[in-house]
């Protein structure tokens, strides 16, 4: 799995660490950006934070061709046709607002948003890590 944005300091960032958090590592995670920034949004790291999940050590990284094969799923947040295709890769893209900017009460309902959108794809492709 992995979750794609353009910056990989917001939304694919706390995606991960949701995952991370609720898949009980039966779903291997990765995050990657199209144009990477060079430090994970602050007010991300503030919001997941509230919620119990530290990703301050998160480093913004490329999104390459090879990332991508390495994946059974891309989640695509705001990258446009910027994500390279592969086959046999699933693609799906989540309309998640760029928290990019916000003040953190708008970086908290993206990362509720995505919280939510996490624990579906959880449901559905590893059931048994649900509590």
């Amino acid at each position: 799995m992995i979750f794609v944005c353009v910056h990989n300091a917001g939304r694919s960032q706390m995606a991960a660490g949701l995952l991370r958090a609720s898949g009980g590592g039966q779903i291997q995670v990765m995050s990657a950006g199209t144009a990477p920034g060079e430090r994970v949004n602050p007010m991300a790291v503030q919001a997941m934070r509230e919620i119990g999940l530290d990703i301050s050590d998160a480093t913004p990284s490329r999104l390459t061709t090879d990332d991508v094969a390495a994946a059974d799923v891309c989640i695509t947040m705001g990258c446009d046709d910027a994500c390279p295709l592969v086959p046999g890769t699933e693609y799906r893209d989540w309309a998640v607002d760029d928290p990019s900017g916000q003040p953190i009460e708008a970086v908290r309902r993206v990362r509720d948003d995505i919280a939510e959108r996490v624990r579906e794809l959880v449901a559905e492709l590893a059931p048994g890590a649900l509590g």
